[in-house]
């Protein structure tokens, strides 16, 4: 019996691998598990387990980001981000790849919607750099790796949903991530630019066309494009630093910019706010059904004593608290080739978290280690969904092994992000001190 939770992992797995959807194979686990523990009992479970999910106000700020990703797919945003920002990059090496990932980088600190993201910016720049001759690889693997930034800059889904599973404060991870995030971006652009100065083929300068804009009006053509979408970030992911608001009324804020943009571009219509409306349904339905199923299981693998019986067998071996960590990394990273971002993190998080306090390591670091590796997870094969979002806007002439090949070196950037991350620290926990000190 003192093992008994430990096997709600394997039959989970079990069901998942036989093809049913997730959230069902966890709440099927959870009931068949529950009712062996505590007989009719785990009713009562459940229904506090769903009363506490259902008053939660910052998983509100869920269906409100992914409103503000739908609303920016249909707002023409990304055109007006690749011109002014592709006119500063355009002479240098592999400049449309620099390009992507900036402008992935705005995508990213605008909502957060990864989907979304990686299609737009997909439709955009594939056609472009694909006429100027850019190797398909390299294509994929930025969009892939570009596109998924929104999981750690903020604001991010996966820390709205992170935050309660590991009672940590959404905020506090949303600061710690900023830095870690842009360490990551930064990465990215040193390895393109090193990559087409070293082998020119795989990202060529684009000549200088007679043209061109002067500088001045480069100049209008940045401000014009940039600064609309600028005050949208600075009124989601500014009130959310400078503590003027919550998550959730940050969300808010961020949906109604989304709308407002619309109308600014003359962009809006009622079919595509509809549309919105209606993805941004299908996809909150989805998170909350996984979300609900995956409280339901680690209720009960908690309940039955799951966490104290880990906590004896790792001391019993022997474990240093770096070993632990390492441990833990790495069945996300292994987890990352099977399941999906919401999984990983419903199964893991719960039973994680409490072994990372008693070792003595800061938890909102530990969240922020967390989410790199599921960076990671997009880009991981056999699931990949930076894969499957990039196969359905890509042409034919790119390749699966294209894709696969693409995003091996940036699967190697995020570990050394991680390596970056666990060897300093105060990246993640300077920014959330400084802003507790400003309260």
């Amino acid at each position: 019996m003192e093992f008994l939770p430990f096997w709600m992992l394997p039959a989970a797995f079990l069901l998942m691998f036989l093809g049913f959807p997730v959230a069902f194979c966890m709440m099927i686990t959870a009931v068949l598990f529950g009712l062996a523990v505590f007989g009719d009992r785990v009713i009562f479970q459940f229904i506090e387990k769903i009363e506490d999910m259902a008053s939660n106000f910052v998983l509100a700020a869920v269906p409100l980001f992914v409103f503000m990703g739908a609303m920016l797919e249909r707002s023409g945003i990304a055109d007006r981000l690749f011109e002014a920002i592709h006119i500063w990059t355009r002479r240098l090496p592999g400049g449309l790849a620099l390009a992507t990932v900036l402008m992935c980088i705005i995508f990213a600190a605008s909502s957060g919607v990864i989907g979304a993201t990686e299609s737009v910016v997909g439709l955009l720049t594939i056609p472009v750099m694909l006429r100027y001759a850019y190797d398909k690889a390299l294509i994929s693997g930025t969009i892939c790796a570009g596109g998924s930034l929104g999981t750690i800059i903020p604001p991010s889904v996966v820390a709205v949903v992170m935050g309660p599973m590991a009672d940590v404060s959404v905020g506090d991870i949303m600061y710690g991530m900023a830095l870690p995030g842009l360490v990551m971006a930064g990465l990215y652009l040193v390895y393109i630019l090193t990559l087409c100065l070293v082998k020119p083929s795989s990202g060529p300068r684009i000549p200088k066309e007679p043209a061109e804009p002067a500088f001045a009006q480069k100049l209008w053509i940045t401000l014009r494009n940039l600064v609309p979408p600028v005050v949208m970030i600075f009124a989601v992911l500014g009130s959310i630093l400078l503590g003027w608001a919550s998550p959730t009324e940050a969300a808010a804020i961020g949906a109604l910019c989304s709308v407002l943009l619309t109308l600014l571009y003359r962009t809006f219509t009622w079919p595509g706010l509809y549309e919105a409306i209606v993805k941004t349904v299908r996809i909150t339905t989805m998170i909350m059904t996984v979300l609900l199923a995956g409280t339901l299981f680690t209720g009960v693998f908690i309940g039955a004593g799951g966490i104290n019986t880990a906590n004896e067998l790792i001391a019993r071996l022997h474990l240093t608290p770096w070993m632990l960590l390492a441990l833990m990394m790495s069945i996300i990273f292994l987890a990352g080739f099977f399941l999906d971002w919401i999984s990983i993190v419903l199964i893991f998080v719960p039973i994680f978290t409490p072994l990372i306090k008693a070792a003595g390591f800061d938890p909102v670091w530990f969240c922020v280690l967390f989410l790199v590796m599921i960076q990671t997870s997009y880009l991981t094969p056999p699931m990949a969904p930076a894969i499957f979002y990039l196969r359905a806007v890509a042409p034919p002439s790119i390749t699966i092994r294209d894709m696969y090949v693409g995003v091996i070196p940036f699967i190697a950037l995020q570990v050394a992000t991680l390596g970056i991350v666990m060897a300093y620290p105060t990246l993640v926990t300077w920014l959330p001190a400084v802003m507790l000190q400003m309260r």
